[in-house]
């Protein structure tokens, strides 16, 4: 097997554990006094197949390639998944104990907000880094898949609206916040 597809595969499995392990406890007791809907049980179990899936497209498939000599979508490929890696553990990490899981779509007793750190310049790292990183899992596996990575780009977007909606309710200072930050690429976007 290629170094390239276990180092992809183990990224994957890295960017699951981290958020396992800092996963509040907070969020596991709502889970267990609330219990969790039908619709977040399916939607996780959808994430966790797609997962599941990308690992092993990692590790054993190739899938409709783009070129016949991939060893330059490769380079720039694991350099994407390698930097999208990194943005989205680093806001993870950075986030702490304030992380909420998206299907949840609230803020919770004690929350707060983040705007140090990699949140000083974009307000969602975690989205941006995924996003790359799905863009670069792609590109370094000489797919055509690299398409898709626009599903995911375009639930994002659909997600941060949803988000930042409850945000600019939730915390006065987060519409300033907004005024000087963009949403996924420092200064850009």
């Amino acid at each position: 097997m290629e170094l390239y597809r276990v180092i992809l595969a183990a990224g994957l499995v890295i960017h699951k554990l981290v958020w396992e392990v800092l996963r509040p406890r907070a969020a596991k007791g709502r889970e267990r006094s609330v219990g969790i809907s039908p619709t977040v049980v399916l939607i996780k179990f959808v994430k966790l197949c797609v997962l599941g899936f990308l690992v092993f497209q990692s590790l054993f498939l190739q899938l409709m390639p783009i070129a016949n000599d991939p060893s330059g979508l490769r380079v720039i490929g694991m350099c994407l998944f390698g930097c999208g890696l990194g943005i989205a553990v680093l806001g993870r990490i950075q986030l702490g104990e304030n992380w909420v899981d998206l299907e949840e779509y609230q803020v919770v007793p004690g929350q707060a907000l983040v705007t140090k750190g990699i949140y000083g310049y974009v307000r969602h790292p975690i989205y941006a880094g995924d996003i790359l990183l799905l863009i670069g899992l792609q590109l370094a596996l000489n797919s055509w898949l690299v398409i898709a990575a626009m599903i995911p780009a375009a639930v994002a977007v659909r997600n941060v609206q949803a988000e930042e909606r409850i945000l600019v309710r939730a915390f006065p200072g987060y519409a300033e916040y907004r005024r000087r930050t963009k949403k996924f690429i420092p200064f850009v976007f």
